[in-house]
């Protein structure tokens, strides 16, 4: 699909739709990743496993098979974005608990006991890039979140140390997208990732 999505980019964004990863949204999910797993045969896998499991996930689609499991068990993953029927983004949210490598995190440990679902992904199609996809999403999924009684939303964007990241050092998205969706800094242990939350 040949979008400008500049030319009018209200009416593209508001035209966005919004739908949870499960079996019947697997292949828009599939498709969106492409061969690669987003990137490097992630398949949203990193912050569910350990280093070594991720790791040996990458050879033979281990990983992708691993996200496939989850959602042939009904376990929550994430939102996918639609545009014209076409799956152009992609946001991770689950249950803090279901991502063991932010309990072991030195800068995103719990603050509180509080039951938060996390944001840990955004993969947007390069094609559809710096338009105000992120921002749209975010707003898509907090609205998702309210809807199934959510509470708390939490997030870890960066906050770019260089005027130009890099997309593949940026998937845990930008604070300045966090920020436009209504999101509010939550802990600052590290100046250039921040924990924000967003209480719906």
């Amino acid at each position: 699909m040949h979008v400008d999505v500049q030319e009018d980019k209200r009416e593209f964004l508001e035209a966005m739709t919004f739908r949870p990863l499960t079996m019947e949204t697997w292949s828009c999910f599939e498709q969106l990743f492409g061969p690669r797993g987003a990137c490097g045969s992630c398949w949203c896998m990193y912050y569910r496993l350990s280093r070594a499991e991720f790791a040996e996930g990458k050879f033979d689609d281990g990983n992708k098979m691993a996200m496939k499991a989850l959602m042939w068990a009904g376990k929550p993953a994430g939102i996918l974005g639609f545009y014209e029927g076409e799956t152009i983004a992609w946001c991770a949210l689950a249950p803090r608990v279901d991502y063991p490598k932010l309990a072991k995190s030195r800068v995103h440990k719990p603050i509180d006991d509080l039951e938060v679902w996390s944001i840990t992904c955004i993969f947007i199609n390069k094609q559809f890039r710096r338009a105000g996809v992120s921002v749209q999403l975010l707003k898509g999924v907090v609205r998702y979140a309210r809807e199934q009684g959510i509470g708390i939303v939490e997030a870890y964007p960066v906050i770019p140390s260089q005027e130009k990241l890099a997309d593949s050092f940026a998937w845990t998205g930008l604070w300045k997208s966090f920020e436009r969706a209504g999101f509010v800094i939550a802990d600052r242990t590290s100046k250039n990732r921040l924990m924000v939350r967003y209480y719906t």
